[in-house]
């Protein structure tokens, strides 16, 4: 059982900003997942809080206690890498119990807790094998298994499922949705990986340019971006943002306009989410333009139309079929749109 607190906590490499100034609290059984881009922070973050990182400037608690001069070894937590880090010479058995060897756990102990974590993950049958003759799948549950027979009080994963397929990766997410809320044991994700973050968080942190620029649970983040940044990374495929005016309460865009009122005015970016734009008879669209692509993912279609410069995908029936170069128009839900600032890309309420 653990919580965790970061209070203003800041990482510089001379000029090069790595976080600046963040502030987050992190409750006992969260699944919290870190996101955002390659170089956002998100594992430096991790890596403060694991003790692998000294931070420039800001605390850092565990359950209270002040951290920052603790070593890892000292601070009762977990890390799962991308990588796997397994030890080729060793069985999986071996490879599991290994951090209750190096603890000097009795033999008989070890053996018992190295086959209930083999359980959990679905490896029992598999503990004489080495890492050469398991599949990417089987080698990251041996990594999970290595962390879990620990019983630590904070679990820490490093986009642990980026080196597998498709297929694998949907198993493995449920795999470890089911074994977090089974173990109780509050768990900080880092990925860059929106679906990822989607479908195992209870709390998603957004992180750009090493600060937090949104927070909150999956669906909260989804239906209120903050801004444009929020809005164009999460959702797959992400929110169309769509450059225009409001002027006379109604937004105006080279293709069309769309009534209001709107309770402001000047350059604005409009926003909605392919799911709540609807494709229509060209007379009876909000905005008018061409079928660009047609693309089939199996339980909808998403149809790109091009407006003007813009364009605006679309989320129809698989069954539709949609020729390009036809002229099509696109109507918007009006309870789903969003506008932000065109200049600072703020979400405006």
């Amino acid at each position: 059982m653990a919580t965790v607190k970061l209070q203003r906590v800041a990482k510089r490499w001379g000029s090069v900003v790595g976080l600046e100034d963040l502030s987050l609290d992190i409750a006992d059984q969260e699944f919290l997942v870190l996101l955002g881009p390659s170089g956002c922070g998100k594992t430096t973050t991790m890596r403060i809080i694991a003790g692998l990182e000294d931070p420039t400037a800001g605390d850092i608690f565990i359950d209270d206690e002040r951290v920052n001069d603790k070593p890892a070894r000292d601070r009762d937590l977990a890390m799962v890498f991308q990588n796997y880090g397994l030890y080729p010479h060793m069985t999986v058995a071996d490879n599991i119990g290994y951090p209750l060897k190096v603890r000097h756990v009795p033999r008989p102990d070890r053996e018992a807790r190295v086959l209930e974590a083999a359980r959990r993950v679905e490896l029992a049958d598999l503990l004489r094998r080495r890492p050469a003759e398991l599949s990417g799948g089987q080698r990251q549950r041996v990594a999970l298994a290595r962390v879990i027979v620990r019983k630590p009080r904070l679990f820490l994963m490093d986009e642990p499922l980026s080196n597998l397929d498709a297929k694998l990766r949907t198993t493995m997410r449920a795999q470890l949705k089911h074994l977090q809320r089974e173990l109780a044991i509050t768990t900080i994700y880092v990925t860059h990986d929106q679906i990822e973050a989607m479908t195992l968080a209870d709390r998603i942190v957004i992180l750009s340019k090493g600060r937090i620029q949104q927070q909150g649970s999956p669906e909260d983040i989804y239906a209120k971006p903050i801004n444009t940044f929020v809005a164009g990374f999460i959702g797959s495929p992400p929110m169309n943002l769509i450059p225009g005016e409001i002027a006379d309460g109604a937004f105006r865009h080279s293709a069309g306009r769309i009534a209001g009122p709107f309770a402001t005015s000047g350059a604005v970016l409009l926003g909605q989410r392919p799911e709540h734009v609807a494709l229509v008879a060209p007379a009876d669209g909000h905005l008018n333009g061409t079928v660009f692509s047609s693309e089939l993912l199996g339980d909808t279609r998403l149809v790109t139309v091009e407006a003007g410069s813009d364009l605006i995908g679309v989320k129809t029936d698989p069954r539709e079929t949609h020729a390009m170069g036809r002229q099509v128009g696109v109507r918007f839900d009006a309870e789903h749109l969003h506008l932000f600032d065109a200049r600072t890309g703020v979400r405006i309420t």
